[in-house]
């Protein structure tokens, strides 16, 4: 846990930043956690915890990936999470929940993709629900489901090795770079920060 924590909480603040080269994102949200009974639709909560993604599009493939924990699914969180990821100005494709239409008013060319408009079987958003699902097997295939507590630090993981995906020299250079470079992170800086 200790170098993973040293990894990922060194690269957070560098790879979360808007990227100045892509100018079209598939932005989502998202709920981690396992099946509960008396749930019925897609946006309750329950004991789940909301997440953000936001994938660059990259011709029919994806580029990197963002992920982040959303204290709520509300215009300001999802904002937040849009400025944190994303460069003024881009695409935005998102679905048709009513708390990204703020973004428009802030320099984004927001294009709203609405369930009741796309063709059967068509995803509406592909690259961002294709990285939720990966994210989930790897999370429930690997790990066996993380806890609230540590999920940023699971996220951050899973970013790191997303954005690495073609370069695994790259990545292991980084990482043999950042455990040289930086003081440990223990435990309870992992808790701290997640709080």
């Amino acid at each position: 846990m200790r170098l993973r924590g040293r990894c990922c909480t060194s690269c957070v603040a560098r790879w979360s930043r808007p990227s100045a080269s892509c100018s079209e994102v598939e932005i989502d949200e998202f709920f981690l956690g396992g099946y509960e009974e008396g749930l019925k639709g897609g946006r309750q909560r329950g004991k789940k915890t909301l997440c953000g993604v936001a994938i660059e599009v990259r011709g029919r493939g994806s580029g990197r990936v963002r992920l982040a924990v959303l204290p709520a699914a509300s215009g300001p969180a999802l904002l937040a999470f849009t400025r944190a990821t994303t460069q003024a100005g881009a695409i935005v494709h998102t679905d048709g929940l009513q708390a990204y239409r703020t973004l428009t008013q802030h320099g984004y060319d927001r294009r709203r993709r609405a369930q009741t408009a796309a063709a059967p079987g068509e995803q509406l958003l592909p690259r961002a629900h294709r990285a939720i699902s990966n994210l989930k097997a790897w999370m429930h295939g690997t790990h066996r489901g993380v806890s609230p507590e540590h999920l940023p630090v699971y996220l951050d993981e899973y970013v790191f090795r997303h954005n690495r995906r073609r370069t695994p020299m790259a990545s292991f250079q980084t990482l043999l770079g950042l455990g040289l470079a930086h003081e440990p992170i223990t435990y309870r800086d992992i808790i701290d920060r997640a709080a």
